[in-house]
This record gives structure tokens, C-alpha cells and sequence, in this order.
């Protein structure tokens, strides 16, 4: 990973690439707004080459673990889905786990997220993962000090163990600013489609910047680590975040161009035999549009 995360730090410049006009910045300057015609555009063009590394993760046996944490409303979910949009679930897949039942609080602590690792030829993205031990659950009060502690002393070892194994863990923190995330839950609270992305626990955590902040601080200090090291998503902008998390991903995993040749569809064949029963016999979907 070692090369990896030089050319990963060369990406993270603050020089757009891309044709939406924009060039060199100072990190203060606020960035032009990104043309929807551009990211549409760019978010295809990256789609086709996730697909490409998905037939090479595919073909080649690769196992690849994906980690995507950051605040409440940080947009996440979001990229999540634009990399999966196009790709095969059979080969691509989400991990969201809930709660732990009162038997998983029992287990390992690491024990819930072992089982949903990936097999050869599997990408495997959590949606939150066992990094929950260093944010929410110290927040809020759902473990003791000492729990946190011996989670900070495992998770190198166990992620460096992931990786002697073969397993390739990528790392990704979404930074939100504390306005943006504010303006982010009025839009949930004020649109019912979206109501539902607000939990209790949402509303209680906003309460908790600060202890957050701490958290992720100390959370870095501990597993930022050099065989998975964190990389900061600059999450602020969701449409700007999106692209620069995929082409980032695509950049950390050596591919190649797997597109198999032409396909030609074969002619049906005909049989007389064949009697299509009536239509009335089946029961169909109204056509109401």
C-alpha cells in the first residue's frame, strides 16, 4: 500500500481535474459550483471504469474491504450508492449491520463484522463498520473507557492481520462542516422522503459536535495506520465528494480492461409445438400509467 498512498496524497492536491473550468486553489477559497452537466458526465465515465475493476477484482480473486465513516449526514450513503449503482451485488456488497443483538454484545467484539468479510473475487463496503467502538458508542456512553482502550490496542494489529491475509482495506473518513450538516437535517426534517434518514440517535449526537471531534482526533491518532491508512473525504460539497471518492478508490487498485469482445445474440428458435395459453388465464398488473 505503500505506493498507493503516495499517489493517493498526490491526488488529494487541491488542483480540480476534470473540464468544469476550475484550476489551482488556496484551501480557504471557496470552490465554484460543480456544473450538473460535468458531474453527470464524469460520474458515467468513472461507473464504466468501476465496472472494469470490478472484472478485475472478479477475474483475478482480489478481496477488497471498503470503509466509509464520518458524522451524521456526511454523505456516505451517498457515494455508496453511485459506486454501486451499475456493479453486481453478487460481487460488490453493502454491509450496514444495526443494533448487535443482545448475543452479539456477548461476542468478540470484532466476531459480527469477521462473518461479513469478503471471499475471492468479492468488494465488500461497509456502511459504518467496527470503528463505531471509537465514535458513536464512546459518545454516547454505550461502552466504558476501557473497552475504547483495548479497541484502540486491537484494531492495528487486526486490520494489519486483514492484510497480511491478502485482504486489501481502504479507509474512508467524510468530513462535513458543522453548518453543512445543520443545513442538512433541516432538509431531512422538512421533506418526507428523506424524514426517515433522521434517527433519534441523530438528534442526540448533534448535541455532541465537540465530543465528535475529539473522538475521530483520538480515533486517528490510534489507527491511522500505514497498511490502512485513513483518507479525509472533503464531504461538504456532495455532488464534488462523490468524484473525488471514486476516482480515488479506482486509484488505489491497480486494474485492467477486462470488457469482454462483442456479443452476438443468437436467433430464437422456433418451435410449432409450442401452445401459449391463453391470456386470460394469467393475472396482470393494472396499467395504470
Amino acid at each position: 500500500m505503500g505506493k498507493h498512498r503516495k499517489k493517493a496524497q498526490k491526488d488529494r492536491g487541491t488542483t480540480d481535474a476534470g473540464t468544469d473550468g476550475n484550476t489551482t486553489r488556496n484551501k480557504d477559497e471557496k470552490p465554484r459550483k460543480l456544473k450538473n452537466k460535468f458531474y453527470l458526465a464524469e460520474l458515467a465515465r468513472l461507473q464504466v471504469e468501476l465496472v472494469k475493476l470490478q472484472e478485475w477484482i472478479k477475474a483475478k480473486g482480489l478481496k477488497v474491504v471498503v470503509i466509509f465513516e464520518g458524522r451524521d449526514a456526511a454523505g456516505k450513503g451517498g457515494v455508496i450508492k453511485r459506486i454501486t449503482q451499475r456493479l453486481n451485488p453478487r460481487v460488490v456488497r453493502v454491509v450496514a449491520l444495526g443494533t448487535p443483538t443482545e448475543r452479539e454484545k456477548t461476542q468478540w467484539y470484532f466476531q459480527r463484522y469477521v462473518s461479513n468479510l469478503p471471499a475471492a473475487g468479492e468488494m465488500v463496503l461497509f456502511d459504518r463498520s467496527w470503528y463505531n467502538r471509537a465514535g458513536v458508542e464512546r459518545v454516547m456512553g454505550f461502552c466504558t473507557e476501557e473497552q475504547v482502550q483495548e479497541f484502540f490496542r486491537s484494531v492495528p494489529e487486526f486490520e494489519r492481520m486483514l492484510v497480511r491475509s491478502g485482504i486489501i482495506v481502504i479507509k474512508y473518513w467524510f468530513s462535513v462542516s458543522n453548518e453543512e450538516q445543520e443545513r442538512r437535517f433541516q432538509s431531512r426534517i422538512h421533506d418526507t422522503v428523506k424524514r426517515w434518514k433522521l434517527s433519534p440517535m441523530d438528534l442526540k449526537s448533534r448535541a455532541k459536535w465537540v465530543e465528535y471531534s475529539k473522538a475521530k482526533d483520538d480515533m486517528f491518532a490510534h489507527t491511522d495506520i500505514k497498511q490502512a491508512p485513513w483518507y479525509v473525504v472533503n464531504a461538504d460539497n456532495k455532488k464534488r465528494a462523490r468524484l473525488n471518492c471514486v476516482r480515488h478508490l479506482l486509484s488505489l487498485i491497480p486494474y485492467e480492461d477486462l470488457t469482454p469482445a462483442s456479443i452476438e445474440l443468437p436467433p430464437r428458435h422456433e418451435s410449432r409445438r409450442y401452445v401459449r395459453p391463453p391470456i386470460t388465464d394469467q393475472t396482470f398488473v393494472p396499467d395504470y400509467y
